[in-house]
């Protein structure tokens, strides 16, 4: 079985690191094609490599001098050559990067070269072949991902490649341009470098032990998801839960790659599967529960709405026309409420309230803001009774007024609107009567 591996910032950003990344991969043979991040954080004041870079970038597309962060930048690289005792010079690297940001390459190239520059050293260390993602992850002309292209080029390339270290967040454009994905990328090329060589297992190495209940800013020590499928990574990762990228599902998904998330530094922990099916019954009636703050409800009113065709096209239209996606819709007989991102919405208040009166000519229209979102998700719902009831009950007892409940056909999950200052309430009332008291 072959095995794709992706290894974060925090797991090779330093050399002592790129040691327990080297064991790892080094321990199973099946650990074929290695995908690594840009250094990240060796301490909780250290800054990050691809913030460097943002930041040495930005000076040298203002015409200021940039050699100074760059030097930096090179001194961090140096400092895990050495500590791992490789005979290898990146000064021939670096000087294309100087060149390349002194003619203003873009901000994509800088980002990039993180990646880049850790993955040549990865190569030289574990001894495999170095692939450069430009040569074998492509984007369109208007920079949208071509799945196609790549997997087609990609699956040729590493077929002829035993062993192979992949830098992860970026490809290019047809015109050979650097293009990236949005932060936290690396885990998209994990995941279409496993879908290019049809490999068994695509293990994602990061600081924590697997895919977690809740937020451990909010609930200390939360239990670890030991299965999860696609469905229910999703509903929580598009909710705030950010131990992998969201995208990252789609490649794998349709070939049923199973995905794991382990940890750099505890290797022995089995961490999280993420599968597409699976009949091992959940530990709890919830999978996992995660959330986010900063939404407003437009609530509108209007007697007889739901005999009007076409009400709630109009007025999804109206948001449509204004650049504005919405979150949840639900509604009554005679009411329509649209949630929407507080920051999107502020500024184009006015229009689309004015859009709305002449869209549909509502009997009111009221506006709620500083809201919260949390996604109670799991498959383990659709088997039990009295899910929402006791959601409900736990919110009652943390005194905590739920705005909105809206659950989807497929039972995976239910969405709660509560105000912003009762969202850790929240999220600790849900975790405790579903997980803590099962304990």
């Amino acid at each position: 079985m072959k095995k794709v591996v992706k290894f974060g910032g925090t797991s090779l950003a330093s050399a002592e690191q790129f040691k327990k990344v080297s064991a790892i991969i080094l321990a199973d043979d099946s650990r074929r094609y290695v995908v690594p991040s840009a250094p990240g954080k060796r301490f909780s004041e250290d800054t990050k490599v691809t913030d460097m870079l943002y930041q040495c970038y930005s000076l040298a597309e203002s015409g200021k001098v940039f050699s100074d962060v760059l030097k930096k930048i090179k001194d961090r690289y140096n400092e895990i050559i050495k500590g791992l005792g490789l005979k290898l010079s990146l000064d021939s690297e670096f000087k294309t990067i100087e060149e390349e940001f002194t003619n203003k390459a873009g901000k994509d190239y800088a980002a990039s070269r993180g990646e880049y520059l850790n993955g040549i050293i990865m190569a030289n260390y574990i001894g495999y072949e170095f692939i450069d993602a430009k040569e074998v992850i492509f984007f369109d002309e208007n920079g949208n991902f071509d799945a196609e292209k790549t997997n087609t080029i990609l699956s040729e390339r590493l077929a002829k490649i035993e062993k192979a270290v992949i830098p992860g967040f970026y490809g290019a454009l047809p015109d050979g341009i650097i293009k990236t994905f949005s932060r936290g990328g690396s885990d998209i090329t994990g995941s279409i470098v496993a879908k290019a060589v049809k490999a068994g297992l695509y293990e994602n190495w990061t600081d924590v032990s697997g895919f977690l209940i809740a937020d451990p800013r909010i609930i200390k020590d939360p239990e670890v998801i030991s299965t999860i499928t696609y469905k229910e990574l999703r509903e929580l990762s598009y909710m705030g839960a950010t131990v992998l990228h969201e995208d990252a599902i789609f490649p794998v998904r349709k070939e049923g790659i199973p995905i794991n998330i382990r940890n750099t530094g505890a290797p022995d922990d089995m961490g999280t599967m993420i599968v597409k099916n699976t009949c091992l019954k959940p530990k709890y009636t919830i999978t996992g529960v995660a959330g986010k703050k900063g939404f407003v409800a437009i609530n509108i009113e209007k007697d007889m709405m739901n005999s009007e065709i076409g009400f709630g096209r109009k007025v999804l239209g109206v948001f449509e026309d204004n650049g504005i996606s919405f979150e949840h819709v639900p509604s009554g007989i005679d009411t329509f409420t649209v949630f929407v991102h507080q920051d999107e919405f502020e500024a184009k208040e006015q229009r689309v309230l004015s859009g709305i009166e002449q869209a549909v000519h509502p009997d009111s229209v009221d506006l709620e803001s500083d809201l919260a979102l949390i996604a109670v998700v799991g498959r383990g719902m659709r088997a039990t009774r009295g899910t929402a009831g006791r959601i409900f009950a736990a919110l009652a007892h943390a005194n905590v007024n739920v705005k909105m409940i809206d659950q989807g056909s497929s039972e995976l999950n239910i969405i709660i609107g509560v105000r912003n200052c009762d969202f850790e309430a929240a999220i600790k009332a849900i975790y405790d009567i579903f997980v803590l008291v099962q304990i």
